[in-house]
């Protein structure tokens, strides 16, 4: 948003630094991006005098003119206007000076005679597209002078960049009311001088709305005997400040209000209005609308026109139509002042990619209650800049009246909230600075009254932030808040934060890579691994077709990881991901049920080099451990057991983890098919665990202290002969069940498969166990040890198919 810092004064009287002042609403929340000056590409054209000016000898169309620009000498310019005369105030641009478009004025050589300089038109200097002869100043202009100042042009305008929220600051009012905010300076409207004519607007024109909703609000009035020519000088060097071309008296008008008080306006030639009727309607799809850029638009029924008795004539908010211009014969206006929904402009601008500076204002919401203001002061100075004659009243239709919105406001809520300790009277001068009707009968609790301008005030909360940005969010001392903790509050659960913090730590530290994927996957992703159709959770407006649904597995994601770096190289891949998948749910609020999930992939060489590691790739053990570590060792959870699984979408074999008698998740193997179209040649191992189960099991259990151990431990070692078939596990669980209360713990030390025997479990294994004995009150003697021992061995040969 630009904002010219004299059109400013003209609403407040600052008059201190411009930095400051561009500091100040940058605070405030109106971040400058920049100071300007708009006329910086004139700034060394001059005022010259014609004090001569002849006929070229050589050139009928030529003169040749004695001009006098304030120096010691007057210089000879070859000029080729055709308005061109002695006694007249010119701009000149001197040699040596750069034109706009960047030519620089350089001595030459018209047809023999020297030219030392240009006079210029309108167009060359970006004032207008007048370029029927040079630019004749006023008279009283002083000779010399630079061009900016002899017209008073603005030489200070900001950049500022408005956050969406703040419609109010799409206008110079809005910014002098920050102004006024920031530095308590009065603020003054523009003075209202509207004459009325006579007659009645309500009989020559009716308004019709067919949907309150859509525009709540139109305002019409009528100008007679209008004159459609160029705008006065003074109203067209402020729309070119800010960057707007001038165009005529009448549409200059509109858009000088539209930047000045922020409310877009439209004008009609009224006598291209059939059945003096305007109409608000949606239009119908398939229809079509030629715009003022003369290109025809397709419409669709989500468009809301401006019609007259019998055709669209305007595309609401957006743009007016080419068949209701105003063109230089015009001499009826029809002014339109309305409000739109912002949320239809909105998709019509983007739709037809057509964005405008009124579309812009309309789609974040324009003020109602100062329509009629605007809609006034456009006629008025229509009327002065046309000589044409205001029809009396206006013409309105307002279905749906503005209604004040009502906040409640805890002071001491709002500080506590700011980390502040400021008086109620800061706040209440505060809102009623920016418009607000402040009741303080319940000192406990206000009742604020927001303006129809600031409709970004919706809430309670909302007048909190605008008590923090007066005084100054940069002002706000930063403390650190107080933390209270007992050995109660420890034992409690943690959040579900910290839980995934701890699981993600967790990963790194086991030596995974976190892979961190898109939610959104597509149907064709779920559908490569078999999963349902049913639960998933379709996208009403995907980015593309690869991203339409929800991802209701974590498996699509982890195996496009793979993929995309199996691509790049890389052969030893290690992923974990902590993530949500989504389903379905229509007993839920959101009509989708979240679930934290955790997954492990791994692929390629156990290790990451060859030396002095053995070679081999991952197995279904490696995967298996990481699975144990985590809920045995990092969570402290019941040791987890692993059970084969019926069929499985993608995985085979499928290994299903449990803790007791609750399922945790899965593990397993990658189809080989699925796995080759994510480019694996060799086994992809895959575990998805429930990390919300396992976090209640974690916030449930009971932590217990038991003292440190200080007497001495004793081991014993026993290697045990089997079937190759029968498992580790069942012979470890086998020597607990032995039920001597000193056995400490139990460790498989090593496997010894004798020499000729076959790897494949069809044989025997010989299998190495560490048992450690411990008394938790006295040192243990050997023959106590041994003791206890050979009950476990006994109890071993009368359990098991093994041999010592």
């Amino acid at each position: 948003m630009l904002v010219s810092l004299n059109w400013l004064r003209e609403f407040v009287p600052y008059e201190g630094d411009i930095q400051v002042l561009g500091d100040k609403l940058t605070m405030l929340g109106l971040e400058l991006e920049g100071i300007e000056d708009p006329f910086d590409s004139i700034k060394d054209i001059v005022v010259g005098h014609v004090v001569d000016c002849e006929k070229h000898p050589e050139a009928e169309k030529l003169s040749v003119c004695t001009v006098d620009v304030g120096g010691p000498e007057t210089v000879t310019i070859v000029c080729g206007a055709p308005n061109v005369g002695k006694g007249q105030k010119v701009p000149v641009a001197t040699v040596g000076t750069f034109m706009p478009d960047g030519m620089k004025i350089k001595k030459a050589k018209l047809r023999g005679i020297k030219s030392m300089g240009m006079i210029c038109s309108e167009r060359e200097l970006g004032f207008s597209e007048d370029h029927d002869g040079i630019w004749i100043l006023d008279d009283a202009f002083q000779v010399g002078e630079k061009l900016v100042d002899a017209l008073n042009l603005e030489r200070v305008v900001f950049d500022f960049d408005i956050t969406p929220n703040r419609a109010d600051c799409l206008s110079i009012l809005g910014f002098a009311r920050e102004t006024a905010l920031a530095f308590d300076l009065p603020l003054a409207l523009p003075p209202l001088n509207l004459v009325e004519g006579g007659g009645n607007a309500a009989d020559e024109i009716r308004i019709l709305i067919d949907d309150p909703e859509l525009c709540p609000l139109y305002n019409a009035r009528i100008l007679h005997g209008v004159e459609t020519r160029k705008a006065p000088d003074w109203m067209r060097f402020k729309l070119l400040s800010l960057g707007q071309r001038p165009i005529s008296n009448i549409v200059d008008c509109t858009n000088y209000i539209m930047f000045e008080l922020g409310q877009p306006l439209h004008s009609f030639d009224l006598d291209l209005i059939e059945d003096a009727t305007i109409r608000v309607a949606p239009a119908t799809d398939g229809m079509k609308l030629t715009t003022l850029d003369n290109t025809e638009r397709l419409l669709t029924a989500n468009d809301l026109l401006i019609w007259d008795g019998k055709k669209p004539v305007g595309l609401a908010g957006v743009m007016g139509g080419a068949n209701s211009e105003m063109h230089s014969g015009s001499r009826n206006v029809l002014l339109e002042a309305a409000v739109f929904r912002p949320g239809t402009i909105r998709k019509t601008a983007r739709r037809l990619a057509l964005p405008s500076d009124a579309s812009y204002r309309f789609e974040r919401g324009v003020d109602q209650v100062m329509n009629r203001f605007c809609i006034d002061r456009a006629a008025q100075l229509m009327a002065e800049t046309s000589g044409g004659t205001v029809v009396s009243g206006v013409v309105s239709n307002e279905p749906k009246p503005w209604v004040d919105r009502q906040h409640g406001y805890r002071h001491d809520k709002c500080m506590s909230l700011l980390g502040l300790d400021l008086e109620p009277e800061f706040a209440k001068k505060v809102f009623t600075l920016e418009g607000c009707v402040v009741d303080d009968s319940d000192p406990a609790n206000w009742t604020v009254s927001s303006p129809s301008h600031r409709l970004d005030l919706e809430r309670e909360v909302d007048l909190y932030e605008e008590v923090g940005r007066v005084f100054g969010l940069d002002q706000i001392p930063a403390v650190l808040p107080k933390i209270s903790k007992s050995l109660n509050t420890a034992q409690a659960g943690g959040t579900q934060y910290a839980f995934l913090r701890t699981v993600k730590l967790w990963g790194a530290g086991v030596g995974l890579n976190e892979a961190i994927n898109y939610s959104f996957v597509g149907d064709d992703d779920l559908d490569r691994l078999f999963l349902p159709t049913e639960g998933r959770v379709n996208i009403a407006n995907p980015l593309s077709e690869d991203q339409n649904v929800l991802r209701t597995d974590l498996a699509p994601g982890l195996l496009n990881t793979l993929k995309h770096n199996l691509a790049q190289g890389n052969f030893h891949i290690r992923l974990f991901e902590v993530a949500k998948q989504f389903l379905a749910d229509k007993t839920s609020e959101t009509e989708t049920r979240e679930h934290n999930r955790l997954g492990l992939l791994l692929y390629g060489p156990r290790h990451a080099s060859e030396w002095p590691w053995p070679t081999g790739d991952v197995d279904f053990l490696d995967l298996k451990g990481h699975v144990e570590h985590l809920v045995e060792n990092h969570l402290k959870l019941q040791a987890p057991d692993f059970s084969l699984a019926e069929d499985h979408a993608y995985l085979e074999p499928c290994v299903k983890v449990s803790v007791g008698e609750t399922s945790i998740g899965i593990m397993g193997k990658i189809k080989k098919d699925i796995a080759g179209f994510y480019h694996a040649k060799k086994d992809v191992w895959l575990a998805d665990l429930d990390l919300d189960t396992m976090r209640e099991m974690v916030d449930t259990q009971a932590i217990k202290f038991a003292p440190l151990p200080v007497f001495p431990p004793s081991r014993r070692d026993v290697t045990v002969i089997g079937p190759a078939t029968l498992p580790a596990q069942a012979i470890h669980q086998a020597i607990l069940d032995a039920g001597v209360s000193i056995l400490e713990s139990v460790e498989l030390v090593t496997e010894f498969i004798p020499e000729g025997q076959s790897e494949d479990g069809s044989e025997e294994r010989n299998l190495s166990f560490r048992l450690t004995y411990r008394h938790p009150t006295k040192t243990l003697k050997d023959k106590q040890v041994d003791k206890e021992h050979k009950k476990v061995l006994a109890s071993l040969e009368k359990l098991l198919p093994i041999r010592f």
